[in-house]
């Protein structure tokens, strides 16, 4: 619950209180996502941020084979729509493998169930009969064109498929914004982010059509740490869902030490979401970016080609630099929006 106003030459009249989903009706213009995951302890505080924001419309959310098998993120996410109270959304599970690769999956991170540390309430909702292919390919062409942005956070196997399964709709999308990748910096190898080297070949799918794409890469993402001050701000919510926040980043903190060296953890997928929001959030650059295939010790790396100038036709950008202020006030007053104070 939070209180709006308006100003009257200079002077707030307060109207009264309202629900986060009044706020979401009055937004004129609000921002309509697909958030395509695989929860994940930074898909989860992804999916709060998409959801706590009124600036955003989550038109579905759609699971795909990644930090853990497809059976186990699915349940993931249903676990946080009930933590958070997200109804009226469609969700729908997808690829259960990638294209062309066996499955590779990221326990030493999110450990065995995918979202290890917090404790996760039995899901209520349904999934949608649907596999998130064709609701991605059904909300795309049932929405006017250029009103949708697909934000995929995960590997790009449902993303592509939709593009291969229906091209028309690569025309209709506003503007792909990923959470993957990096152009200087690799994580699961010297050049290679996860999200993309588990399944490179959906990646170059992605790349490869033509519509608007904005690469929220690890270059970006490492500057998005949960540090002590975001952790003691999230505290003072005392809500369902902050403490869910701070369970996850608890466990994903320790995991993030011990594996990487981080003091504190990158929360990377909550970044392409803000940037939807938000663009001024981050600075990006336009640049061609291009995925490797079959690189003996490249495979997965997104080369990306700063020289200058970038191709007339290019329609790729990568995100250089964050406002962690900006960024972090975005996911905390999310959090606050969505209420419920715990008793």
């Amino acid at each position: 619950m939070v209180s709006g106003g308006i100003f009257i030459d200079g002077e707030l009249f307060l109207l009264g209180i309202f629900t986060l989903d009044a706020i979401k009706g009055m937004n004129m213009i609000p921002k309509k996502i697909i958030l395509d995951c695989d929860p994940g302890h930074d898909d989860a505080i992804a999916m709060l941020l998409a959801h706590g924001n009124p600036d955003i419309e989550l038109l579905a959310v759609t699971t795909v084979v990644g930090n853990q098998t497809l059976d186990k993120v699915t349940r993931n996410a249903l676990s946080v729509a009930r933590i958070a109270n997200i109804h009226n959304v469609p969700f729908a599970a997808g690829c259960h493998r990638p294209l062309v690769r066996e499955i590779m999956t990221a326990p030493h991170i999110h450990g065995e169930t995918g979202l290890d540390g917090p404790v996760l309430p039995e899901p209520e909702m349904e999934l949608d009969s649907r596999h998130a292919v064709d609701l991605i390919i059904d909300i795309i062409m049932e929405h006017p064109p250029k009103s949708v942005t697909l934000v995929p956070t995960a590997g790009l196997t449902n993303i592509a498929l939709a593009a291969r399964k229906a091209p028309q709709i690569v025309e209709r999308v506003k503007e792909v914004v990923l959470m993957g990748g990096g152009y200087h910096k690799g994580n699961r190898s010297a050049v290679a982010e996860f999200n993309i080297l588990i399944d490179p070949e959906a990646a170059y799918i992605v790349f490869n059509e033509k519509w608007p794409l904005t690469m929220v890469g690890l270059d970006l993402t490492h500057q998005a740490q949960a540090t002590p001050e975001v952790t003691e701000a999230i505290s003072k919510i005392n809500t369902r869902s902050a403490k869910f926040v701070l369970d996850a980043l608890q466990f994903y903190g320790e995991s993030y030490r011990a594996s990487q060296g981080f003091s504190y953890p990158p929360v990377h997928d909550p970044c392409a979401v803000a940037y939807v929001i938000d663009p001024s959030v981050m600075t990006t650059q336009k640049v061609p970016v291009n995925i490797e295939m079959s690189g003996i010790l490249t495979t997965g790396m997104t080369v990306a080609d700063f020289r200058f100038p970038p191709p007339e036709d290019c329609h790729t950008q990568v995100a250089v630099k964050l406002d962690q202020a900006k960024f972090w006030q975005m996911v905390i007053d999310a959090l606050k929006n969505i209420g419920e104070t715990e008793h």
